[in-house]
């Protein structure tokens, strides 16, 4: 029997991150925009800080909170792997969490072969 993939993931440096916003705010979730101010940089909010629009997507946890994605760019990215690091400095954005840290969350992408593709997790949208 076939397992489905993950469609995200975390290394090492971004859990530590994670786990330290996770002491100081409890609960969490990301989303990834598409555009205007905050680029494509995943941000990290309190668990309900961010509404997901009608339609996102969300793709999978990381440490069992939910990743979010504008629809939009999920149609754009939905044949990649998405991978959460982070990295010294401030990013676009400056709302997220980790921001007051001097960390930014980035994503590095990798694009899923065809049978990779075809054993996906399913993502759930927003309503």
């Amino acid at each position: 029997m076939q397992t489905n993939i993950s469609r995200v993931s975390v290394t090492e440096k971004a859990l530590e991150v994670i786990w330290e916003l996770e002491r100081k705010y409890g609960e969490l979730m990301f989303y990834q925009a598409g555009g205007c101010c905050e680029g494509t940089q995943p941000q990290c909010f309190e668990k309900g800080g961010f509404f997901p629009r009608m339609n996102d997507a969300m793709i999978g946890t990381i440490n069992s909170h939910e990743f979010w994605i504008d629809r939009d760019l999920f149609e754009y990215w939905k044949y990649s792997h998405f991978t959460l690091d982070v990295v010294d400095g401030f990013g676009p954005g400056g709302f997220s969490l980790e921001t007051p840290l001097g960390k930014t969350f980035k994503i590095e992408y990798k694009l899923f072969t065809p049978e990779e593709f075809e054993n996906l997790e399913p993502v759930k949208r927003s309503e």
